[in-house]
């Protein structure tokens, strides 16, 4: 460059002639002239590409097989490696690979998708799911990730569940409205089972119910992606990313997913204090600016669950979510409906609740409650210690001492006689089963209908003072102080 500037500088102010020029700086006629033409050297251009004489014939080929992958599944598309293995076996082609390569190279690069950022109004959100691995107590699990988005303050919320489902999803939306102080207005989805059951046109959607509950129930309208073009809710798919790498990262070693959804909130929380690259204010400012936007949150809470009908076995088993749950055995052979939440398994009869359950979140498993086969064991008291039911039932160590007093002493009533006694956990807790058993078995006394007293005697209340409030109709009646001299009257009368 600093010969170029030189020999332009003096040949055009005229202290160089030309012909000097190319003898001083040995240079060619015609590169003079560029030099002169140019105040910068122009690099070097082809007039039109090199051709390819052993490749030409083939590229319609390599376009048609990669035009084709863009119907098959993104890991079984092809490798340049791949094409060029074909087009020797195939096709014939004997030139090299470095060709095909650089072909297939340059096919991608005309032939990717250009997308058009969009604008988003304030009181719009955006939802999604991902997966993530975390340590739940000792155990290396895959978590649900659900991730809600407000793109306009770049606020976002992100809780972890067992598992991807409607439950999960319900309890998703009631968290993160909590915890944005108020609804979105529109809410953009992709084509999830959870909330779509069936596409009826490129925009078109038939909903499922528990999904329609919960937008009747918020009054939000909802918008869902085209098939395969997640990128109409970009802002939430790269918060799944951004939630995965910033919050996941040590894979975090918690007690139970209500530990690490705490957690997950703070973390959130401390996250409205960033101002983000091109944004006026923090996302804390921009969020209670789009709040004006936003519904306001129901005055009754939101019911996430499910609800399905099941029938219980002759194990007096229920399944649900391929687990099974027991109920008190005289609903075997019934029809139960289940109403399941993220945290617990209802059981319902004839719209009376008979049973709950911890919600158990993997598969093919077996929840007792004990107390459910009591009934049936006061039958059978021969299989009480063969029970599968029981098998785990840490009892108190009052409770195992009466039960050797009723089988070991003359006076005993045997097995069935504990087992009455265990049936009263159907009206009281464990603790206050222990509790009456303590002082039965200080005062001597070893039988459940003892023992049935002292808790119906420990459950009564005192009497309070009587009121009138809310009576006026008595305040009418007029009661007399009794004068009890009739009654000495009538003593003196009998003894003469």
């Amino acid at each position: 460059m600093q010969q170029w500037t030189e020999v332009r500088r003096r040949v055009l102010t005229g202290e160089l002639s030309k012909r000097a020029a190319c003898r001083e700086y040995n240079l060619s006629w015609p590169t003079l002239e560029k030099m002169l033409t140019h105040a910068e050297p122009p690099g070097y251009r082809m007039s039109k590409p090199r051709t390819k004489r052993k490749l030409d014939p083939y590229l319609p080929i390599i376009h048609e097989m990669l035009e084709a992958d863009q119907q098959a599944p993104k890991k079984q598309r092809h490798t340049a490696t791949r094409i060029f293995h074909r087009l020797q076996a195939e096709h014939g082609y004997d030139g090299g690979y470095t060709s095909v390569r650089n072909a297939v190279r340059q096919w991608r690069e005309t032939s990717q998708e250009v997308f058009l950022p969009l604008s988003h109004p304030p009181g719009e959100a955006q939802v999604d799911f991902g997966h993530g691995y975390v340590d739940v107590a000792g155990e290396r699990v895959q978590a649900a990730l659900f991730v809600a988005s407000l793109p306009y303050s770049d606020a976002f919320y992100i809780q972890a569940f067992p598992r991807e489902c409607t439950e999960s999803f319900q309890e998703g939306h009631k968290r993160a409205f909590q915890f944005f102080g108020k609804v979105p207005t529109r809410i953009s989805y992709d084509n999830s089972k959870i909330a779509v059951t069936k596409l009826t046109g490129s925009r078109d959607r038939e909903l499922t119910k528990e999904f329609l509950r919960l937008q009747s129930h918020y009054l939000f309208a909802s918008h869902f992606c085209l098939v395969r073009r997640a990128n109409e809710k970009g802002h939430v798919e790269n918060l799944v990313g951004f939630g995965r790498r910033n919050y996941l990262v040590p894979v975090p070693k918690v007690d139970s997913f209500a530990q690490l959804n705490a957690e997950l909130e703070r973390r959130c929380r401390e996250d409205l204090e960033r101002r983000l690259y091109g944004k006026p204010a923090t996302k804390q400012q921009l969020l209670l600016e789009e709040h004006a936007a936003m519904r306001e949150l129901p005055s009754q809470p939101f019911d996430a669950r499910r609800v399905t009908p099941a029938a219980a076995n002759s194990l007096s088993l229920v399944q649900f979510d391929t687990n099974r749950y027991s109920v008190p055995v005289k609903y075997a052979h019934r029809q139960i409906t289940v109403i399941a939440s993220v945290d617990e398994v209802r059981l319902a009869f004839g719209g009376q609740l008979v049973a709950r359950h911890p919600r158990h979140w993997g598969r093919e498993q077996h929840v007792f409650d004990p107390v459910h086969y009591l009934a049936l064991l006061e039958k059978k008291p021969g299989g009480f210690d063969h029970a599968r039911p029981l098998e785990d039932w840490d009892l108190p160590e009052c409770l195992l001492t009466l039960r050797r007093r009723m089988e070991t002493e003359p006076s005993g009533l045997g097995t069935r006689e504990f087992i009455r006694t265990l049936r009263l956990l159907e009206s009281c807790t464990l603790k206050q089963l222990a509790d009456a058993v303590d002082y039965a078995l200080d005062i001597g006394i070893h039988d459940a209908d003892s023992i049935r007293v002292i808790l119906e005697h420990r459950r009564e209340s005192p009497v309070g003072l009587f009121s009138l409030d809310g009576r006026p109709h008595l305040k009418t009646v007029a009661v007399t102080e009794t004068n009890v001299s009739a009654y000495q009257a009538l003593l003196l009368e009998g003894q003469s």
